[in-house]
């Protein structure tokens, strides 16, 4: 098969377009032929700096496609069906073998490629949103990099739940966009100081729910901006910069909460997630949420697509295609 590698970790020019073996798979694996892959973040920081657990390495999280073959001990699947799978890695390939736990079927409504888009982003949201974040009707919930995958879920969620919705972005134009979804305010982070005037349009009172998936500096802030018994979730390091200490030292006088989330853990630990996000494809089925996908690019074109991802230009998905 033919499968977007690289040798070494680094910029997105490492990637080489190569044949390489078919990928193995066990008795409880489904083998599928990829449709669509969703680039995920944490698929462009495995690229720059990741473990590789094979040389050369594929990388990738996600992606969607038809199932060819399956272990001896699956028993949800069969030779045909849509899919779409999670993995630690391998998606950036004609091919993927994925466990039958990590792999859901795509309902007839749902299109190939914005299935694609879904377990991760969504699954993140979801949990950081309600089962970390506890947010409730009528409280405040503020998402960073709100024109990401998982800020695009997350704004949708807030918002059928019930909340006054708070995102922040890198232009007016990617906030104008995100009102369609449910966006109440957004907050330009390059041209105004988010904690300042997330504060100023609260009155004074702060935010209940944050979702961080920048981290760095940003998770400071944060923390800073919580309301009385808020709860800040701290999701990735989409802002690339390196970890930084935080103050913590009124946290404990407010009452608020500071959370951690890993989906991965939750899909390997936790049944629950598995149902979670096969309801999130029943509700794109049904359109009461929706996948918002920027490029296709050519799986031949990996380079080029992380470095799309990397120059902040996308607003919603980047995805390949073999």
């Amino acid at each position: 098969m033919k499968a977007a590698v690289y040798y070494e970790t680094g910029q997105p020019s490492v990637f080489r377009y190569e044949e390489v073996p078919d990928p193995e798979f066990g008795p409880g694996d489904v083998l599928l032929k990829v449709a669509f892959v969703s680039i995920e973040g944490g698929d462009t920081l495995n690229r720059l700096r990741g473990a590789m657990n094979n040389v050369p390495h594929i990388v990738g999280y996600q992606c969607s496609g038809v199932v060819t073959a399956v272990g001896d001990n699956v028993t949800q699947f069969a030779v045909g069906d849509r899919v779409v799978t999670t993995g630690i890695d391998g998606s950036h390939a004609e091919l993927r073998a994925a466990g039958e736990a990590f792999t859901w079927k795509v309902p007839d409504a749902v299109l190939m490629e914005d299935a694609a888009c879904v377990p991760v982003p969504f699954g993140t949201a979801d949990d950081c949103l309600f089962e970390f974040g506890h947010l409730a009707a009528g409280e405040t919930a503020l998402i960073h990099a709100g024109a990401g995958g998982v800020g695009i879920a997350a704004i949708q969620m807030a918002k059928r739940a019930g909340a006054r919705v708070f995102a922040t972005a890198s232009s007016d134009a990617k906030l104008e966009r995100l009102k369609a979804l449910g966006l109440d305010e957004g907050i330009n982070y390059v041209a105004t100081d988010f904690v300042a005037e997330a504060r100023r349009l609260t009155d004074g009172r702060g935010i209940d729910v944050v979702v961080d998936s920048v981290g760095g500096a940003t998770l400071q802030g944060s923390i800073n901006v919580l309301a009385y018994r808020g709860r800040c979730v701290t999701v990735g390091d989409a802002g690339r910069s390196s970890a930084e200490k935080v103050d913590i030292s009124n946290m404990r006088g407010n009452n608020q909460t500071l959370s951690g989330y890993f989906m991965g853990a939750e899909l390997f630990l936790n049944p629950r997630v598995h149902a979670m996000i096969a309801n999130h494809l029943d509700l794109i089925a049904r359109g009461e949420l929706r996948v918002v996908i920027d490029r296709v690019f050519d799986l031949k074109d990996a380079a080029d697509a992380h470095a799309y991802i990397e120059s902040r230009q996308a607003f919603g998905r980047v995805l390949l295609t073999p």
